[in-house]
């Protein structure tokens, strides 16, 4: 389980450049088109609303590690939030922020 909470750490610090990253892209655009051609503009338009949703997914992914972290400190990671029975490791290994088993998954995407 150690390797498991060391990668979700280095994903968090992977994600956190990766949010730093896109607010770099997601700056305001400047809409004087005496500077910058409508075409310029309208494609710099499109790559901040791109970037905008790039940090929506990342902040999203952050908050599932960090909720990851939080269960191995409480001595519940591994458990599935829901039914509280153990997840598989090889579900884990692929995704080690899983909060859910493949049946209570099944169950929540179905209702």
């Amino acid at each position: 389980m150690k390797h498991l909470k060391d990668k979700l750490e280095k994903e968090l610090q992977s994600i956190k450049q990766s949010i730093s990253e896109a607010r770099k892209s997601s700056a305001t655009v400047v809409l004087d088109q005496t500077s910058v051609g409508r075409l310029s503009r309208m494609d710099a338009l499109q790559q901040q609303a791109m970037a905008k949703g790039l940090i929506e997914r990342l902040q999203t992914q952050e908050l599932k590690v960090i909720s990851a972290l939080k269960r191995f400190d409480a001595n519940v990671y591994g458990l599935c939030c829901q039914c509280e029975d153990e997840l598989p490791l090889s579900d884990l290994e692929k995704d080690p922020s899983l909060l859910f088993c493949a049946g209570c998954r099944a169950e929540r995407s179905t209702s």
